[in-house]
């Protein structure tokens, strides 16, 4: 905040907000100033918020949380403040610009927090390993229990129920199951259609532990796959394997892309991979970096990303595998270690 001259920091974003204080509740607002950390909840969270919040004073609001925000900052003569400019509505900013006048002089501040959430700290890093342990453990588990017949719903809800057994909160997005020709869509929900011998399943899950997500797909066969699935099926796992082995310190994250689509280009499937190769995961499935064409931020040691290169034909279906990465200062460590040669279900 110095280095950007920054003398307070409207923080709205409640994963931002759970980042900084450690407040889970869904409202609440901080604000960090040079010596003072804030939390503004409503009467539903005051407890919660006493009891989980470190490092800032909880202020229990009754009269509108940014409200309560804007006159503190007039009874301590604030001049500068910086807001979520990507989390900020138009109807708040107006609000806090009537309650606060022209005194005070509000400008966005960028993506501030979610800069510091790429790398990830010893302890962060320990959760996730743990939410990665769990995703892989509810996979093998599934193996025994696929089977022609099953619904796609059923067996989603199977894999968020294993995961909670297994001590997670929940599942960190929506499971995919899709089958046959529906697995051409890379992200169907699933449906009640019934899984059929001769098909391949694309399975897409990820516990979340302690608020951290994990993200991982297998893909499985069910019955005795041809010769051209066989093909199929070893060229994604080799463009994943190859795109894994490239992550680390430095790297370029467009350069993680590149790598899964040459392999992909030189077995002349690239045309069917048609979105990108990862993405950051964290306090939410979806964070920085993008593993994708072009990108020139470099990944440092710390982040986590997936990486999941995938082929689909309209028609006929789908392939993709999926890990999430840690990028170490040497090696990448997967943190989802479940098995790809274990994918013909007969």
């Amino acid at each position: 905040m110095e280095a950007r001259r920054i003398p307070f920091l409207l923080v709205t974003n409640l994963v931002n907000v759970r980042y900084l204080t450690g407040f889970t509740g869904s409202a609440g607002m901080a604000l960090f100033g040079p010596r003072q950390g804030i939390l503004w909840v409503d009467p539903r969270y005051t407890l919660q918020a006493r009891e989980q919040a470190f490092g800032v004073d909880v202020i229990e609001e009754k009269k509108g949380i940014l409200k309560g925000t804007a006159g503190w900052l007039g009874k301590n003569a604030a001049r500068g403040l910086a807001y979520e400019a990507s989390n900020f509505t138009c109807a708040q900013f107006e609000q806090l610009r009537t309650e606060v006048g022209r005194r005070v002089r509000l400008r966005p501040a960028g993506d501030l927090i979610e800069e510091l959430r790429v790398v990830k700290d010893r302890g962060e890093i320990e959760v996730m390993r743990g939410a990665g342990r769990v995703t892989a453990e509810v996979f093998a588990d599934l193996l025994a229990c696929i089977r022609p017949g099953m619904k796609e719903r059923d067996l989603a809800a199977e894999v968020e129920y294993r995961m909670r057994k297994k001590g997670a909160e929940g599942a960190a997005f929506e499971t995919i199951v899709v089958s046959g020709p529906r697995a051409a869509h890379p992200h169907a929900r699933p449906s009640s259609k019934s899984l059929q011998e001769s098909e391949l399943v694309i399975l897409d899950l990820g516990a979340i532990l302690r608020g951290y997500a994990a993200d991982m797909t297998r893909t499985v066969f069910l019955g005795e796959p041809s010769r051209r699935v066989r093909s199929l099926y070893a060229a994604v796992v080799k463009a994943q394997s190859g795109a894994v082995h490239s992550v680390r310190d430095g790297i370029k994250a467009g350069d993680v892309d590149s790598t899964a689509r040459r392999i992909l280009a030189e077995r002349g499937l690239a045309r069917y991979f048609t979105h990108s190769t990862g993405h950051g995961v964290g306090l939410e499935i979806h964070e920085r970096p993008r593993l994708a064409k072009g990108e020139t931020a470099r990944l440092r040691a710390g982040s986590v990303v997936t990486v999941e290169p995938g082929v689909y034909m309209e028609g006929w279906g789908g392939i993709r595998v999926e890990d999430t990465v840690l990028v170490g200062p040497d090696d990448p460590e997967v943190l989802t270690p479940a098995s790809k040669e274990r994918w013909v279900i007969s």
